[in-house]
């Protein structure tokens, strides 16, 4: 009820419109009163509070990195504390035509190049695959690539690390790694998974120069061929990479100040895949040097009692782990395996290294990719897993087998490279 002298009204909301009542009062009422909508650029409707509502939460919460790449779709916090998302931006494309063009082919292993041939099509990348009872080079597909000066490891650079603590008696492949206040992770799981705070907390134990001291053991950082025109050493850095880029952490992590090769990928996993021995490798360019073929030894690695140790990982990471789309391809023979992703200036670079665990037949494939959205770890290993399909239609894994210099007698470099 209005006062007895106050100016009010009462709208009544009918079927055929507004009621104004008293009518007495009908000229004092403003037509600005009428108006009872809020202006157009405050109004907020229920379902535009609730969009409102749902993208404070979508901000808050961010979106988690994975742990086996470096994200393309990065988070940024700014100085209020709201979180933005954006994109990086790569400019070297995934794919390309005529790579091949200038490798020398002569003396290579005719059906293994066409598996890897055919394997890789179109992308940008390269294929090495390798003897690893001889360091023979069976194949190297876009060898412009393969020999030049590498590129960051990302997550491959993990099997040295691993190599490393195992070592260094830090760790065995059942110890659990506090990762956090309730997380835990042993060795064979952070392998499969490519879990990057557990490198980082090994790296970070065993300090840069037992980092890079096995590093250089396990052939970084120098030719990893014997006479291999065009080669060139990628590079290992003689002190530790700023703290700001992350420090011994990201080197153990994601290669972070590092560029590897394919060739010193492959030769270091081909010193896994033999037990131990790291050979030189070689490519041989015509048929007679296939005919006197001798396999040159570099070192010996002391790492027999520790291949068990890291082989359940690297089988995890095909099984179940970052390299599962291998599977998509290829599942007759067991292939253990590491993935890398991560990108650098403007380019994406997906790794992958593995070997056949067979009695016969036993081959190092090594990928490596670069380029945009479409290059990562996972990818390479989808590409070695044809690759293995190839070759197993072709009956190379068949017991038996001739396998080129698996029967010549090896013999230490009597000059170096």
């Amino acid at each position: 009820m209005c006062k007895l002298g106050m100016r009010c009204f009462r709208l009544v909301v009918a079927v055929g419109g507004l009621w104004l009542a008293p009518a007495m009062w009908a000229a004092h009422v403003s037509p600005r009163a009428l108006n009872t909508s809020k202006p157009k650029s405050t109004r907020l409707s229920e379902s535009q509070r609730t969009r409102r509502r749902m993208r404070h939460l979508a901000s808050s919460r961010g979106t988690a990195v994975p742990s086996t790449s470096h994200s393309a779709s990065l988070t940024r916090t700014s100085a209020s504390g709201a979180r933005h998302r954006y994109h990086e931006r790569f400019f070297v494309s995934s794919f390309a035509e005529g790579i091949t063009g200038g490798d020398v082919t002569e003396g290579e292993d005719a059906v293994v190049r066409q598996a890897a041939v055919d394997a890789l099509g179109n992308m940008n990348g390269t294929v090495v695959a390798i003897e690893p009872t001889s360091g023979r080079v069976l194949a190297m597909v876009n060898q412009k690539l393969a020999l030049s000066s590498g590129a960051q490891p990302c997550s491959t650079i993990k099997l040295s690390v691993a190599l490393a603590a195992l070592n260094e008696g830090l760790v065995s492949k059942d110890t659990k790694v506090p990762l956090g206040a309730r997380s835990r992770m042993n060795l064979t799981e952070a392998l499969a998974h490519s879990n990057n705070a557990y490198f980082e907390a090994l790296g970070r134990k065993l300090g840069f120069e037992k980092v890079a001291y096995y590093a250089h053991e396990y052939g970084l950082g120098e030719l990893a061929g014997y006479d291999i025109a065009g080669e060139q050493s990628g590079t290992y850095p003689d002190e530790v990479i700023p703290q700001k880029l992350g420090g011994v952490g990201k080197m153990c992590s994601f290669g972070e100040g590092i560029s590897m090769t394919p060739l010193q990928l492959g030769a270091m996993v081909s010193a896994i895949a033999n037990g131990g021995t790291l050979y030189y490798l070689q490519h041989p360019s015509t048929p007679e040097e296939i005919t006197n073929f001798q396999p040159r030894i570099k070192r010996q690695l002391d790492i027999a009692p520790l291949i068990p140790e890291i082989s359940d990982g690297m089988a995890g990471a095909v099984q179940y782990g970052t390299a599962r789309r291998l599977g998509l391809n290829f599942s007759e023979e067991e292939i253990l395996g590491k993935t890398g992703t991560c990108s650098h200036a403007g380019t994406r670079f997906g790794w992958f290294a593995s070997y056949a665990n067979t009695s016969s037949g036993r081959i190092v494939v090594v990928v490596f990719l670069q380029g945009g959205r479409p290059t990562f770890g996972p990818k390479a290993a989808e590409i070695a897993g044809l690759m293995y399909r190839n070759l197993y239609d072709h009956n190379f894994f068949l017991v038996g087998s001739p396998a080129p210099a698996d029967t010549t007698a090896s013999r230490p470099a009597s000059t170096t490279p």
